[in-house]
């Protein structure tokens, strides 16, 4: 499954997770059977790639999700204090992440 998130960064490692309006990059993160196959950066949500995006991590419930929702992508939202990939893809792992909602 494919995991998209909106970063301040391209640098993966010490990247945070941003809104979209200033996200610097995105991350596709490639993860299947509770691990990490890759990570890399992609244009866009949009530009990722796939056949299929599955999540979209976003940094607040305040983000304009009607786009994502109208692809078929669940749209997640992260909770306080996970702001790197590392922690928001361990948040994921543990469904530790927020839906999204109206």
């Amino acid at each position: 499954m494919y995991i998209a998130i909106p970063l301040n960064s391209n640098d993966f490692k010490n990247a945070t997770i941003s809104n979209i309006a200033d996200a610097k990059a995105w991350g596709l993160i490639d993860f299947d059977e509770g691990v990490v196959k890759s990570i890399k950066e992609i244009p866009s949500w949009q530009e990722h790639g796939t056949d299929w995006l599955d999540f979209v991590v976003l940094e607040n419930k305040y983000e304009n999700i009607m786009d994502f929702l109208n692809e078929g992508t669940t749209v997640l939202v992260r909770r306080e204090g996970q702001d790197t990939v590392d922690n928001i893809i361990e948040a994921f792992k543990f469904k530790e992440l927020d839906e999204a909602g109206f």
